[in-house]
């Protein structure tokens, strides 16, 4: 009992930074997301409907980003592009490199749910004298969102975990923190259990919205 009441005092002590870190890691995680969907909607596109050459350029892009792991494009972002004259922060080496991996799987993920959409739909689009846009926006993309959401939620929870790889470079998110409070307190189980918490509740909290998304979407029967 009184352990239990120690750790709660220590969570007490250390709130404003436990906080800072959580808020950190969130607000990293939402960049990554929302920049990593908007470029791999363009991927999607390029390697779906895009010409030879685009498809080749997009293609190799893609799996040199998938088949690099995450901790060499952080670590790229931010040592690399300094000695090319490109300096960020450690915050934005972090969201650049998290975006970009991002980008290279919803690309494939919205590829993928492109490719299952019978042909027939788009020919009918164009019979009717439907633009690109217009058949990609009323047609394509609400039956392409429907596929993809389990996958895309799957790929958002992968963001907010891969978020912790940015401690290497310096970027104070939640791992982190709890670390420096462990430095001090040394009560590493409770701390490192504590932060494992805040993460599951964060991916449950997307998970979520990924559900009310798709139920939103759900076509009646």
């Amino acid at each position: 009992m009184n352990d239990l009441l120690l750790f709660f005092n220590e969570i007490w002590i250390a709130r404003i930074p436990l906080l800072k870190g959580l808020g950190m890691t969130i607000s990293i995680s939402a960049l990554a997301i929302i920049a990593g969907s908007i470029l791999g909607i363009f991927v999607g596109l390029s390697l779906t409907y895009g010409n030879r050459l685009l498809r080749f350029f997009v293609r190799a892009y893609t799996d040199f980003v998938r088949g690099t792991p995450v901790l060499v494009l952080v670590l790229a972002s931010f040592y690399i592009l300094s000695t090319i004259g490109v300096d960020l922060s450690p915050f934005e080496a972090g969201v650049l490199a998290l975006s970009v991996f991002c980008s290279s799987h919803i690309g494939e993920i919205l590829r993928g749910a492109l490719q299952a959409i019978p042909p027939g739909q788009t020919e009918a689009a164009k019979a009717i004298g439907l633009s690109f846009r217009q058949t990609f926006t009323s047609v394509l993309w609400p039956q392409a969102l429907r596929q993809m959401l389990p996958t895309w939620v799957n790929t958002a929870a992968e963001m907010v975990k891969a978020s912790t790889l940015l401690s290497v470079i310096g970027v104070a998110e939640l791992l982190l923190r709890s670390q420096e409070i462990i430095s001090r307190n040394f009560m590493s189980l409770q701390f490192y259990f504590f932060a494992g918490l805040l993460y599951f509740v964060i991916n449950f909290s997307i998970e979520q919205l990924g559900k009310y998304v798709e139920r939103k979407t759900t076509i009646p029967s």
